[in-house]
């Protein structure tokens, strides 16, 4: 039996000894993160906030196997946020969806929950009402024209299922137990909340698709909640990517497993934990970042320049050249060398001595 289906399904028990310790931790680490960033300054914030919302929009959409374009994700969370960055480029409409539903969840963490919100949020992940090229249900719980919804793997006629969510017919009383859960005042640990939320919302599967992302927003949003600001320093999403076989072992076992749910819980715990550890990787980006455009500050940069210097700041792997450069850009190679013997000469770029017959350049920090 699923954990749906068990007598006295949603109530969950746990250990609360065996998960003490582990939750001590993240307060504790929650605390210090919260106190260095206050001390960090208004743009460090800022900046740090804006690098972690990209972290969780890019990598909640690439657990599920879609790779949005880092760059128009940052440029969107900015513009929206009010935050002015150097070389901003415009985002495609599926950007602009997952981005306004991250920060509908994370900037309105107070708001209450409503299935019209979940709708709304939903709708701004599809909107042309397709998953690919497959015509979904959008906007509203699922329905059970396309049968059962279930998590399978392995070839047509052999697949194996991993997990069968609750019938079409539950759903808006299995919502509506969620959202009144969700919104009530409650005894139990706000971080031990998010979570509930996760398993629970998961195991629901109230749509169509685009059920991993939006059960990775509420979490966000409860642990906004929990954190008690919107401002967000670490990302879980980033964290569960890194270890992404670990994340579905852990929720097939506890979907088949009864509702004393303490080893979810402390595999949770243990998630946020090193998210958190990851946020001093994040605070150095981004004082790096701000220590470089600060010094550079007076100097022109075309549009171009900028994008590529964003680029070099932050995931850009293996050697720049000239090559590189023009197919990034979508210019020209001649232009391309123009830009970056430009930079060389502002003392932003500089030419490596590797001996190589391709001759590749290094950002100065």
């Amino acid at each position: 039996m699923y954990l749906h289906q068990l007598k006295n399904w949603p109530d969950f028990t746990w250990d609360t000894d065996a998960i003490l310790k582990r939750l001590g931790e993240v307060r504790y680490r929650q605390g210090r993160i919260l106190g260095l960033m206050s001390a960090a300054g208004f743009k460090i914030q800022e900046y740090a906030v804006l690098e972690t919302l990209t972290l969780d929009v890019t990598k909640s959409s690439e657990i599920e196997g879609e790779n949005l374009n880092r760059e128009q994700v940052r440029s969107s969370i900015a513009r929206r946020l009010g935050i002015e960055i150097e070389g901003a480029v415009a985002a495609e409409r599926d950007v602009e969806g997952v981005v306004e539903m991250m920060l509908d969840a994370t900037q309105g963490y107070t708001n209450v929950l409503t299935a019209d919100r979940l709708f709304g949020w939903h709708s701004a992940l599809f909107p042309t009402g397709r998953s690919g090229m497959h015509k979904i249900t959008v906007g509203a719980w699922r329905t059970g024209e396309a049968g059962p919804m279930q998590v399978v793997s392995g070839p047509i006629g052999r697949e194996k299922i991993h997990y069968e969510a609750p019938e079409s017919a539950c759903l808006s009383e299995e919502m509506k137990v969620f959202i009144d859960w969700f919104n009530a005042p409650s005894t139990t640990d706000p971080v031990l909340k998010a979570a509930i939320t996760h398993l629970w919302f998961v195991t629901i599967h109230p749509f169509d698709d685009g059920n991993g992302r939006m059960t990775r927003a509420l979490t966000d949003m409860q642990l906004s909640r929990a954190d008690g600001t919107s401002q967000r320093f670490y990302s879980m999403s980033a964290q569960i990517l890194r270890d992404k076989s670990a994340y579905y072992d852990i929720l097939e076992h506890t979907q088949k497993g009864g509702l004393d749910i303490t080893t979810w819980l402390s595999w949770f715990l243990d998630c946020l934990l090193q998210a958190m550890n990851h946020s001093d990787e994040t605070l150095a980006a981004v004082s790096s970042r701000n220590q470089f455009w600060e010094k550079h500050r007076e100097t022109s940069l075309n549009s171009r320049q900028q994008y590529m210097i964003s680029t070099l700041l932050d995931d850009f792997f293996g050697k720049l050249s000239s090559s590189k450069w023009a197919k990034m850009t979508k210019c020209s190679s001649d232009t391309a060398l123009r830009d970056i013997k430009d930079l060389i000469a502002k003392g932003i770029l500089s030419k490596d001595n590797s001996g190589s017959k391709n001759t590749t350049y290094t950002l100065i920090k």
